[in-house]
């Protein structure tokens, strides 16, 4: 069952006492195997007595028969064991263990830290930090890099116990930080973090644990800082350069904010000048340079001014930082927002309104700032006309929602109303006026059909006239579909084809769960037949079906289950 490889790696497990703590039963066996990390394995024997296993490593979830599965089989199987014996209930561990005699305890630790790596860096931490004086710092790295080593990825399974093993190590190092080690576990702690890096791209993170990790790391470091109070102008240079070259992890995002406490006045202004440094030499940029916004020295160094400029409480100056990039109609939502935080509302609508001149209404949170702002000087009308200045730019349903908001706060919406779907219509006729090379594609904002005027038409609740539109230039077939679900109850002659059609092209897609998609429509359509006193058409219509489609015989097979 396993191969040469497994085999020799799982024998060497098992004298090596590997396997952990088992619970048996009459016809299975659980047991955690100690390696690089814990992981469970299960054996069983299957219905026919055939041997089967199962293990949380990334090799036996493939279905191989992994080398912790060889060393569980092993042990279970070894005559002189007992699988049970490490699970029975009336073992007093304690009281054995305190039974013992010093040195033999001793010894037993000892060869437990042989065994186990994490354990053994554990041990020596424990003991470097008692002994009082200078803790060997090349200890401590040790236990860092064994707890963050990844072999070759860490999957789902097994991140708890990698996990584990990680804050066992940090718990050791934040009690030296109490022990009088602080200085030291501030390099410490930054080893840490490059190890935290340097693994985040090999492990399954799916339940935010290395986020975590992060968060213990910065307040570590940070912990330590505070107890030593080191040299603030190097703190900040320090600081400053892992923020400015951070990983995915982030730790030191927002450093100028987070350690100010540490940095005081000296460090800050340090920090302010190194970061002014870079940021006299960044360029403006304006629309049509949006893509130059997202390189990564100009995010971080954006996010460094802003976290100084925030200290400061000084509005203005976040202001002059997030306006060095206006090439995009967002920044200036932001300046907005800032300056409503503030209560300086004259000033957010003059920022909305300038990033409305430069970008047009194409952001919509642009659009609702400005209008927002408007709205809270009194000025309805002129909130409705920037809202209608977007939907004639870009008309579809987010712009005609947006208008029909701001329109009806300013009780102005049976006005507007009607312009905006006879907008839609005359887009629609020009549309289909135009010579076919130069026509819009049908995937546009408002195509060659009437899409858009039946979204908004639904919106509106005006279902009939939906109908009508699409029933007048068509529509995209979810629409379709859509109006046949509205309308059934009361035309169930009327939409019938559109659900025939719909059976069609389920079929069309040949598997399975689309067959049985299709099936469903098609008792669909004889409810509706059924409805409409056309019950005798739903037989020629089945049997139509089934000569058209007989080589497919799972769709066949799905319509003899229904006797059809």
């Amino acid at each position: 069952m396993a191969d040469r490889r497994s085999f020799e790696r799982g024998l060497l497990y098992a004298a090596k006492d590997r396997v952990g703590k088992r619970a048996a039963s009459e016809d299975s066996v659980k047991a955690k195997v100690r390696g690089s990390a814990s992981y469970q394995v299960e054996l069983w024997l299957d219905d026919d007595d055939e041997p089967a296993y199962n293990c949380s490593c990334p090799v036996g979830q493939e279905g191989r028969f992994c080398k912790h599965a060889v060393a569980v089989a092993l042990v279970v199987t070894d005559p002189g064991a007992d699988p049970s014996a490490s699970a029975e209930a009336g073992v007093d561990v304690r009281g054995y263990l305190e039974g013992l005699d010093h040195y033999v305890l001793v010894d037993l630790l000892v060869g437990r830290a042989a065994e186990d790596d994490i354990f053994d860096a554990r041990l020596r931490m424990d003991a470097a930090r008692a002994g009082g004086g200078s803790a060997n710092p090349a200890v401590f790295r040790h236990a860092i890099d064994e707890a963050f080593v990844v072999d070759d990825y860490v999957g789902y399974r097994e991140m708890y116990d990698y996990v584990a093993n990680v804050n066992s190590v940090l718990d050791s190092l934040q009690d030296l930080v109490g022990d009088g080690h602080a200085e030291q576990v501030i390099a410490l702690a930054e080893h840490a973090i490059d190890r935290a890096e340097d693994a985040v791209g090999s492990v399954d993170d799916s339940d935010g644990w290395m986020s975590g990790i992060a968060e213990r790391l910065h307040d570590l470091h940070h912990d330590a800082c505070l107890a030593v109070k080191p040299d603030p102008v190097t703190l900040a240079r320090n600081l400053f350069d892992r923020e400015r070259h951070a990983g995915d992890l982030d730790v030191f995002f927002g450093a100028a904010g987070t350690y100010a406490d540490v940095l005081g006045d000296k460090g800050l202004v340090e920090y302010r000048r190194l970061a002014q440094e870079e940021w006299d030499a960044l360029p403006s940029l304006g629309p049509g340079q949006e893509e130059r916004s997202y390189s990564s020295r100009r995010f971080r160094i954006t996010n460094i001014m802003e976290s100084l400029a925030a200290l400061t409480g000084d509005v203005d100056a976040v202001v002059d930082v997030l306006a060095r990039d206006q090439s995009c109609a967002y920044q200036f939502v932001r300046i907005a927002e800032v300056y409503r935080g503030a209560k300086r509302y004259e000033d957010a609508l003059a920022w909305a309104e300038k990033g409305l001149a430069l970008h047009g209404g194409s952001d919509s949170r642009l659009v609702e700032a400005a209008a927002q702002e408007y709205h809270r000087a009194g000025r309805g009308e002129d909130a409705v006309r920037v809202a209608w200045d977007a939907y004639d730019a870009t008309p579809g349903l987010r712009t005609y929602q947006q208008l029909a908001e701001q329109a009806q706060r300013a009780d102005l919406w049976p006005d507007w109303h009607e312009q905006a779907l006879e907008l839609l219509r005359k887009r629609i006729t020009q549309a289909n006026k135009q010579p076919t090379k130069g026509r819009a594609s049908p995937w546009s904002s408002y195509g060659l059909d009437s899409s858009t005027l039946v979204e908004v038409l639904l919106f509106d609740g005006d279902v009939e006239q939906a109908w009508t539109e699409a029933n007048g230039a068509g529509c995209r077939r979810v629409l379709w579909l859509r109006l046949a679900a509205l309308r059934e109850a009361e035309h169930p002659l009327e939409v019938i084809p559109i659900w025939q059609a719909e059976v069609e092209r389920r079929i069309d897609a040949k598997n399975n769960q689309a067959y049985a998609e299709a099936v469903d429509l098609i008792a669909r359509v004889g409810r509706l037949m059924l409805a409409a006193d056309r019950a005798p058409d739903f037989s020629p219509y089945l049997m139509k079906l089934r000569a058209t489609h007989k080589p497919k015989r799972n769709l066949i097979k799905l319509f003899d289950e229904r006797s059809w």
